[in-house]
C-alpha cells in the first residue's frame, strides 16, 4: 500500500476523540475500512479533507490539548490542508462565581450549536461545513442541508451565512428540468476497484486451465436440512456454501498441492485449509477468508461465513480477514448461474467456481431419473498443478458431496 484515500471524518475538528476509537474511514487497495485514533484529546485540526488520496506516512490531523497551538510547520507534511497560525490569545476577565456556571453552559450551548450538537444528537455535516459554521457562528440547527441524506455540506453554510440573522433558510427550490439520457457516463475507480483491475492482469498471465465435474447432491441436501432443524433459535443456520466449505477444505488436505501457493520458482504447501470466499459488494470483489475451516463444524463455519460477510458489506473488514487464504471458492449459484470460469486469485494455485443445484435428468440403472446436480469448474494454475492431480482433487471432492460420511 502506498496511499489511500479518506471518504470520510467519522469526527469533526473540536471534538472530544478517545484512544482506539473510530476516527475516519480510509479507501485502501483492499477494503474501505475504520481507522481507530491513536491517542486521547481533541481533535485540533483536519489537514487531509474528504476525498483525499494520502500518502502513507504524511499527517492527516492533530489530536492535542483543548487550545493547544497547532505547529506551523511543515504541519500537514506537504499535501493536507494549509494550517493558519493560531490567533494570538485574548485576556478574558474571570466570571463571577455566582454566574460562572450559567456563563460555562452558555458558551457550551454556543460551541454545540456551532458544530450541530442539538440535545446530545450530532447533525449531519461535513467537516468543512461545520468548520465553517464555527468559524463564522452559525447555528447548524437554523441550516437545511441539501447533500445526500439532507447532510449540511458547504454551500449551505454559506447560503445561510448570506441569510438575515435568525432566519431559517430552506433549501432552495428545485427547477424543473427536462431530463435526458447523457450519452455517457464517468465512474471514477475506487481503490478497491483499481486493485481488482490490477490483480486480474497479473492473474491472466499465469497459464490457465479447467476442468469440470457435476455432484449428485442428494445427500447434501438431507444433511443440511438436519443441521437446518437442529439449530438454536438466533444462530445461524448453514447454508449449501458452509458445507460445501468443510468438506472442500477436507478434500485440500487429502491434496496438498492443490492447497498451495505459486511464488516463482517455489510452490509452497499449507497444512491447514484458509479458504477465501468471494463477497460480492457494490464497487467489487472481496474475499475474506475462514482460517482453518478442516478443524471447524459446519456450525462454526456458517457462523464465520455470516460474521464475515455481514462485515463486508458494511465496510467493516480489517486487512488480516483478506490474508492469508490458500485456496477459493466462488459461487454464483444464488444467482441462478449454472457453470462458469472463474479467474485466479494469485498466488493460490486453485479457485472452484460453483453454480446452482438444478434438478436434472440423469441416466440412472438404464433408466431415466431427476436428480439434484451441481456443476463445479476448477480453475488452477498450470505452474503449480498439473491436470492429473486437479482431477483428482476434484474427484475426491465429487465424493464427499455425494456421500458426506466419507468424510469422518
Amino acid at each position: 500500500m502506498e496511499s489511500g484515500t479518506i471518504v470520510r471524518w467519522l469526527k469533526a475538528e473540536g471534538d472530544t476523540v478517545a484512544r482506539d476509537e473510530p476516527l475516519y474511514e480510509i479507501d485502501t487497495e483492499k477494503v474501505t475500512q475504520e481507522v481507530e485514533s491513536p491517542a486521547a484529546g481533541t481533535l485540533l485540526r483536519i489537514l487531509a479533507i474528504e476525498g483525499a488520496d494520502v500518502p502513507v506516512g504524511q499527517r492527516i490531523a492533530w489530536i492535542g490539548e483543548p487550545g493547544e497551538a497547532v505547529p506551523s510547520d511543515g504541519a500537514d507534511g506537504g499535501g493536507g490542508a494549509p494550517v493558519e497560525p493560531e490567533p494570538a490569545p485574548v485576556a478574558v476577565p474571570a466570571p463571577a462565581p455566582e454566574r460562572g456556571r450559567d456563563r460555562m453552559a452558555a458558551e457550551r450551548a454556543v460551541a454545540d450549536a456551532a458544530v450541530g450538537i442539538i440535545d446530545g444528537q450530532r447533525l449531519k455535516a461535513s467537516p468543512l461545513a461545520r468548520r465553517m459554521a464555527r468559524e463564522r457562528g452559525i447555528d447548524l440547527a437554523t441550516v437545511v442541508g441539501t447533500g445526500p441524506d439532507g447532510r449540511i455540506v458547504a454551500e449551505d453554510v454559506e447560503r445561510a451565512a448570506q441569510a438575515a440573522p435568525g432566519e431559517v433558510v430552506e433549501a432552495p427550490a428545485p427547477t424543473p428540468v427536462v431530463v435526458t439520457a447523457p450519452e455517457r457516463e464517468i465512474v471514477r475507480m475506487t481503490s478497491v476497484r483499481k486493485t481488482i483491475a490490477r490483480r486480474l492482469v497479473e492473474a491472466w498471465q499465469a497459464p490457465h486451465f479447467a476442468i469440470s465435474m457435476s455432484a449428485d447432491m442428494r445427500r447434501v441436501i438431507e444433511l443440511r436440512q438436519r443441521l437446518v432443524e437442529r439449530t438454536a433459535d438466533g444462530a445461524v443456520r448453514p447454508t449449501y456454501s458452509d458445507v460445501l466449505t468443510k468438506l472442500c477444505a477436507l478434500a485440500l488436505l487429502r491434496h496438498p498441492d492443490m492447497n498451495a501457493h505459486y511464488l516463482g520458482d517455489e510452490v509452497h504447501r499449507f497444512g491447514s485449509a484458509h479458504i477465501g470466499i468471494a463477497v460480492a459488494i457494490p464497487n467489487g470483489l472481496v474475499v475474506p477468508v475462514i482460517r482453518d475451516a478442516e478443524r471447524r463444524s459446519i456450525a462454526q463455519i456458517a457462523t464465520s461465513r455470516a460474521d464475515l460477510v455481514e462485515r463486508t458489506r458494511a465496510n467493516k473488514l480489517q486487512t488480516a480477514d483478506l490474508e492469508g487464504g490458500t485456496f477459493t471458492i466462488s459461487n454464483l449459484g444464488m444467482y441462478g448461474v449454472e457453470r462458469f470460469f472463474a479467474v485466479l486469485n494469485p498466488p493460490q494455485v486453485g479457485i472452484l467456481a460453483v453454480g446452482a443445484i438444478e434438478e436434472r435428468v440423469v441416466a440412472e440403472g438404464g433408466q431415466a431419473a431427476v436428480r439434484p446436480r451441481m456443476d463445479m469448474t476448477l480453475s488452477c494454475d498450470h505452474r503449480g498443478v498439473d491436470g492429473a492431480t486437479a482431477s483428482e482433487f476434484l474427484r475426491t471432492l465429487k465424493e464427499l458431496l455425494e456421500e458426506p460420511a466419507l468424510a469422518l
